[in-house]
């Protein structure tokens, strides 16, 4: 049986808070709590939640960047992490929000691809053509013309196309693609997802796409997974056309009933979830049971005592909800 590209067991990372000026008593902020998620090679997984929900903590510790406080990291069946040493692996690609940030300002689109080329071993006369070839890849053509443009010189767009020419230089089997389009211009996104598909299905390159938009989510990983974090844990997840057709969760179906329709006879008929309040605790503060009862109106004594844990409700559609069978369908609300 093949392994996951990368697993995630039961994986907590805790933060220790810094004593104010105040001198008050140090608090853990817990980013991630008990977390076991695994991308299957070439499948595009992604990952959704709000801002501050640990999403990119999450995708740090999937690359190998921060080791978890507990579980275990596996890269191709092997350990990323061992006892009392440093990381043993290295684990995948990143595509960055800014991708002007990621790239070196005052180097060259030719400079900054040849480097490394050279270093991953393409002989010195071939390094120009790889060139060539990787910009045709990604769509930057013709390619003569940006090979000595700088990035201030490009689009956010092109920078972005840039950013993934690079990263499949080394021939990487993941990809972690942290909130890749929500810095390039709304008629160019499409375009990049198309891209990060294209890659997906031709290099059969595994996707990380980690995003708190639901429309891009649906449309990357419509033939893939989806995961909805919500303050540190994992709420619900399954193939994306089965949880968005029946999402169990009440957090995932109060994101749902707010996301815009364009279609406006459906959008009267549609009813929000009345959640009992708006405000989303902050991570030193998580409530005791589920993260999510305080503003559930469906919550019981029992959500305020106990943690809820996956539970597989059909066909690998998996929800962590104490009250996921009393609950009513969503596409009935």
């Amino acid at each position: 049986m093949t392994p996951a590209v990368v697993e995630l067991k039961d994986v907590s990372v805790c933060f220790r808070s810094r004593k104010g000026w105040l001198r008050r008593r140090d608090s853990d902020i817990h980013a991630v709590s008990e977390v076991s998620l695994a991308v299957q090679p070439a499948e595009i997984l992604a990952l959704v939640g709000e801002s501050g929900c640990g999403k990119t903590t999450l995708g740090r510790v999937a690359l190998g960047l921060t080791r978890p406080t507990a579980g275990t990291v596996t890269y191709l069946g092997e350990q990323v992490w061992r006892k009392r040493t440093k990381r043993t692996k290295p684990v995948g690609q990143v595509i960055h929000q800014d991708s002007y940030s990621a790239l070196n300002p005052v180097k060259t689109i030719q400079q900054t691809l040849s480097a490394p080329l050279r270093c991953h071993g393409t002989p010195a006369r071939e390094v120009k053509a790889r060139v060539e070839e990787l910009l045709r890849i990604v769509g930057v053509i013709p390619p003569e013309y940006f090979f000595n443009k700088y990035p201030h010189h490009l689009s956010g767009g092109m920078r972005q196309r840039v950013v993934l020419a690079r990263s499949i230089i080394p021939k990487p089997q993941f990809i972690l693609a942290d909130e890749p389009v929500s810095m390039v211009d709304a008629s160019l996104r499409l375009s990049i997802l198309d891209l990060m598909m294209k890659l997906n299905r031709e290099l059969g390159v595994a996707f990380l796409y980690i995003t708190h938009d639901l429309a891009t989510a649906r449309y990357i990983a419509r033939r893939g997974r989806i995961a909805v974090m919500y303050l540190g844990r994992i709420v619900e997840t399954g193939v994306l056309a089965d949880v968005f057709e029946r999402p169990l969760h009440p957090y995932l179906q109060a994101l749902l009933a707010a996301a815009p329709i364009p279609d406006p006879k459906v959008a009267k008929k549609r009813k929000a979830l009345p959640l009992k309040s708006l405000e989303v605790a902050g991570a030193d503060a998580i409530p005791i049971g589920c993260a999510f009862h305080p503003r559930c109106p469906y919550a019981k004594e029992i959500c305020a005592q106990e943690v809820p844990q996956l539970e597989d409700r059909e066909n690998g559609h998996l929800v962590a909800c104490h009250r996921a069978e009393v609950i009513p369908p969503w596409h009935l609300m």
